[in-house]
């Protein structure tokens, strides 16, 4: 069974993910696969290089993301080009992921990704899980972790569906507004329902 994790930005993904893994799920995250796809020598940065040219570059040869991140926050055709360009090639990754996945012997695998319903990567799992966090804390989580401002973190939260539109999608919820131990307790509890639903 694959079951996709997702969540706006902020809302402690990775940390829930972390958490099954310790009762022995297997995951992959489509952020490591976006920024796989976009290294050196891999076509998708080739078709951004040749559509931006240096700006977006570092001098290494690598992409620099905050200034992409810049451009197609602010610009939504540039971003739904650029969504065409990697979409497609990080499903694929993600596929070949889940594939790998399914031979290591874990009950269920998880498909951590920030853009699980907007980019139809829900068409690859059985169950969708929402972690929910109030805005608030989306905002002050995000502005602490990646020392960026609140009018680039809300433009991000704009680029994903709402709040609501999440969790209407959702056939679990993992409320991430309290301690870990709270968290801890309803990973427990979803890791159990799952191993049941699989006779596991």
């Amino acid at each position: 069974m694959i079951i996709g994790l997702t969540g706006g930005i902020g809302s402690g993904k990775s940390t829930v993910a972390r958490a099954f893994e310790t009762l022995g799920a297997a995951w992959v995250d489509a952020d490591d696969v976006a920024r796989e796809i976009v290294l050196p020598g891999e076509p998708a940065l080739l078709a951004i290089k040749k559509r931006f040219g240096d700006r977006v570059m570092h001098e290494d040869g690598t992409l620099n993301r905050a200034a992409l991140r810049e451009i197609i926050f602010n610009d939504p055709a540039q971003r739904q080009w650029l969504e065409s360009v990697t979409h497609p090639e990080i499903r694929q990754r993600l596929l070949q992921h889940l594939e790998r996945l399914k031979t290591q012997g874990a009950p269920y695998a998880l498909l951590v990704s920030p853009l699980l319903f907007e980019s139809g990567q829900n068409a690859l799992v059985n169950r969708a899980m929402v972690v929910d966090v109030p805005q608030a804390l989306q905002l002050s989580r995000t502005q602490q972790r990646d020392g960026v401002s609140e009018s680039q973190v809300r433009a991000i939260l704009a680029a994903q569906l709402s709040r609501e539109q999440r969790l209407a999608k959702a056939d679990d919820v993992i409320d991430n507004s309290g301690d870990h131990a709270s968290m801890m307790k309803q990973v427990a509890l979803l890791d159990k329902n799952y191993r049941r639903q699989l006779n596991y």
